[in-house]
């Protein structure tokens, strides 16, 4: 077990394995997305009670618009659910609630809801549990890229002025530290759009398990392996 004093701050996970989890076992591919749901239920509420500072998870992305209509309205109303389900979850591990990305465009009834988890939340002291939906990393550099140039144009800011920390004010993640470690279940090793300028540095896990049946133990194999490494960015270890 990995102690504490070499746990990760904010872990980063990307979710993958739903659809194929569901063909391998005979399913249509929404069971896979209704089981991840109960690893995330497993896999935030053990965080929390590791004191992980802050939990991102890749829940939608702006490109899973082009999957199907039929796939996409089920996911939008398990969201919806998902955010009425899980708030005695959030509050009894005093969990407070935050998205990253393009959420205007997620339909109203969903909105509604995710504002209403949001604001009970909001003053809880735990770990922050952030959803990050409709959300892209080159979106993100995009959106925060126009904001930084309206501001140049407006005086607001002079272009001498640009570094790593002002930038990083313009991102949807603004006011959050970047992934000490990023975790892909399902097999594949690639980052896939997401968190592109925060992952600059984190540690990356790879796993073969799919997200449905990624459990404690699971998350435990990767702090453990986390805990092994150094840290250098870009530096070297005396």
């Amino acid at each position: 077990m990995a102690k504490k004093n070499n746990l990760p701050k904010h872990i980063a996970i990307i979710m993958d394995g739903n659809g194929r989890w569901a063909r391998r076992k005979g399913f249509m591919r929404v069971r896979g997305h209704e089981e991840g749901v109960n690893s995330v239920r497993e896999i935030t509420t053990e965080c929390a009670k590791k004191n992980i500072g802050q939990l991102t998870l890749y829940a939608f992305s702006n490109e899973n618009w082009k999957r199907s209509k039929t796939e996409v309205g089920f996911l939008m109303r398990m969201l919806k659910k998902f955010l009425i389900a899980e708030r005695g979850t959030i509050k009894d591990n005093d969990i407070m609630l935050r998205t990253i990305g393009r959420t205007e465009a997620l339909p109203d009834d969903v909105k509604k809801e995710l504002s209403i988890s949001m604001e009970e939340s909001k003053d809880n002291k735990g770990m922050i549990l952030c959803l990050a939906l409709n959300y892209g990393g080159r979106t993100e550099i995009i959106d925060a890229t126009k904001k930084l140039a309206a501001d140049v144009k407006n005086g607001v800011l002079a272009i001498n002025d640009i570094n790593d920390d002002i930038f990083k004010g313009y991102m949807y993640t603004s006011g959050m530290s970047d992934p000490d470690l990023l975790i892909r279940t399902g097999g594949e090793m690639r980052v896939s759009n997401f968190l592109l300028w925060e992952v600059s540095y984190a540690e990356l896990f790879f796993t073969p398990v799919y997200w449905p049946e990624f459990r404690k133990e699971h998350l435990e194999k990767a702090l453990s392996d986390y805990a092994k490494r150094e840290r250098r960015f870009g530096g070297l270890i005396e």
